[in-house]
Order: C-alpha cells, then sequence, then structure tokens
C-alpha cells in the first residue's frame, strides 16, 4: 500500500512540473503562431520560382553562398 501512495505522489509531482513548463512556454509566446509555420514550407517553392523567372541569378547566388558560410 506504501508503494501507491509513492506512485500517486511520484505522477502529481511530474504533472505539476509539466504544468509548470507549459504555462512558462505559454507566457514566453511559444505557441501563438502555431499555423504559419506548417504552411510557411509550401511557400518556399513559389518564392525560389518567383526569382529564377526575374532573371536575379547573381543574386540567388550571392544569397546562396551568404546561407551556406560555415
Amino acid at each position: 500500500m506504501d508503494i501507491l501512495y509513492l506512485m500517486i505522489v511520484c505522477s502529481v509531482s511530474l504533472a505539476a512540473i509539466f504544468l509548470v513548463v507549459f504555462i512558462v512556454y505559454a507566457k514566453k509566446g511559444q505557441f501563438e503562431d502555431d499555423e504559419s509555420p506548417a504552411v510557411r514550407i509550401l511557400f518556399d517553392d513559389e518564392r525560389v520560382k518567383e526569382k529564377d523567372e526575374t532573371g536575379d541569378k547573381d543574386k540567388d547566388d550571392k544569397e546562396i553562398g551568404e546561407n551556406n558560410k560555415n
């Protein structure tokens, strides 16, 4: 019976820790924008196609080079 009390205390403590962590990150704004990251990946290809159609190859090469610097 003692182990039951220990398990209840442990589970309630763990739940309280998760609740505190959730509240802290919610106040920091972690969960404010949940739709645009999923949609943003759909528009990346279209943006690249628009750059190719404008014919500004030098600008594209410069951007690619800057992003790949280590």
